[in-house]
């Protein structure tokens, strides 16, 4: 009987799929950090799968010659692993790159993406992102000998990746190999506790002042709107803001913010 031997890394039995509304909110929130033409995405499988589809070397290797070799670039990754050694490959392309490497885990590196996350100068995950490492495992068939074969081959993968990990890590190669065993899911805190991080992915925070400034320009321009609907002109309705002692002195970009975010509320009492 023929045999097949198909080394992958993979999330074992978890399954795991953001919805298109969750993804879409995601990229919004973090669209200014991973922004510029110096990002490497990978968003997908490692690895061609029957659709031909997936994160390969090849792609991965004519992004970073678009970008330049010696240009710094950020890896944005959010993939559930796959074969191990299109993950290998993407790994030695990405440590073998001139410019500083900054991985990013957005959602989560697992299995063959949590090897290519190893390729980081700097290694960040965001706090709600996961690494997962685990064992290699393969569909094998074929007689006892092929079996066996396939287990020392499996084997070696292994050891493989225990020597990147504890290269990165500084962990002692026997606790790497229990958390390979167990198939262990670090979160942001305990993969930066254990080296497979660097820090946190920093999110863009809100400017309390900005945010006051813009909910009070939001308001002014939801009220002048119910007073025009009750017939007060133009100038009526500036009285009624000066008497109410409401200045309209707000930086033009608050006050732009405002406006776009205020369209839907300001339709909204047009139609009541």
């Amino acid at each position: 009987m023929g045999k097949t031997i198909l080394p992958l890394l993979q999330a074992g039995e978890f399954k795991s799929r953001l919805s298109d509304s969750v993804m879409s909110r995601w990229q919004k929130v973090h669209a200014e950090t991973l922004a510029g033409d110096n990002v490497v995405s990978i968003y997908d499988v490692i690895g061609s799968d029957f659709f031909g589809e997936g994160v390969t070397a090849k792609r991965i290797s004519a992004a970073l010659r678009s970008i330049g070799e010696d240009k710094d670039i950020v890896v944005a990754i959010n993939s559930p692993g796959g074969d191990f050694f299109e993950g290998a490959a993407i790994y030695n392309l990405l440590a073998q790159h001139k410019g500083h490497v900054t991985v990013k885990v957005v959602g989560m590196a697992a299995s063959a993406a949590s090897v290519i996350a190893m390729a980081g100068d700097t290694i960040e995950v965001s706090k709600v992102g996961f690494f997962m490492v685990h064992n290699a495992w393969a569909c094998v068939c074929g007689n006892r000998n092929d079996l066996e074969k396939a287990g020392d081959t499996l084997g070696k993968l292994d050891a493989s990746m225990r020597e990147l990990y504890v290269s990165r890590t500084g962990l002692e190669a026997k606790v790497v190999s229990k958390m390979m065993d167990s198939e262990t899911w670090l979160g942001a805190d305990e993969a930066i506790e254990q080296g497979f991080a660097d820090a946190v992915i920093e999110v863009k925070q809100t400017d309390p002042e900005r945010s006051d400034k813009k909910a009070k320009a939001l308001a002014r321009r939801t009220i002048e709107v119910a007073l025009a609907k009750a017939g007060l002109s133009r100038s009526e309705r500036e009285e009624v803001f000066q008497k109410a002692g409401v200045r309209d002195a707000i930086e033009p970009d608050v006050q732009r913010d405002a406006d776009v975010e205020g369209w839907s509320e300001v339709l909204n009492v047009l139609r009541s």
